[in-house]
């Protein structure tokens, strides 16, 4: 997979202690996939997560409607360490994605925040708060998880391979 720059980013300036780097590993014969993107704690960091998995599941032949999902789970988790974490040192987030047997893994991982992250009833006239039900209602399992002083949210949606 490409290593992204600044522009494709969308992020006219950035700070010098944060990198954009990608990792992709393949497992014996094709069973298993990972992809470990670190990214600036940004807005625009949502859709170039959301192009990277889509096209490593693309790439692993999996349905597309399970692709929309897994491109819609890493939207909300990434949003919500945004607007809410602070980010892991450099001012980054770690979003992971692996691909296994009918399944895709995706987590994000930031610096922690005040509160832990939380499935709410928003209600209709809510402009918010609906990310984390989304999450659960399009995932076998969800959960969060401490990670030293960070925090992982983490979901695992069904992959059906084409």
């Amino acid at each position: 997979m490409p290593v992204s720059g600044p522009a494709e980013l969308g992020i006219v300036a950035r700070s010098e202690f944060c990198s954009f780097a990608c990792r992709h590993r393949a497992g014996a014969q094709g069973v298993s996939e990972a992809s470990d993107v670190l990214l600036p704690c940004a807005p625009a960091s949502v859709a170039v997560a959301r192009r990277h998995i889509t096209a490593d599941l693309l790439a692993a032949g999996v349905f597309e409607a399970a692709i929309g999902d897994a491109a819609l789970v890493v939207s909300e988790l990434l949003s919500n360490a945004v607007l809410h974490a602070c980010p892991l040192p450099g001012r980054c987030l770690r979003v992971t994605w692996i691909v296994d047997a009918g399944s895709v893994e995706i987590t994000v991982t930031d610096g922690g925040g005040p509160t832990r992250p939380r499935a709410a009833g928003a209600s209709l006239s809510s402009p918010g708060g609906r990310g984390l039900g989304i999450v659960e209602y399009v995932s076998r399992h969800w959960g969060v998880r401490a990670d030293g002083p960070g925090t992982t949210v983490w979901a695992v949606l069904p992959a059906p391979c084409v």
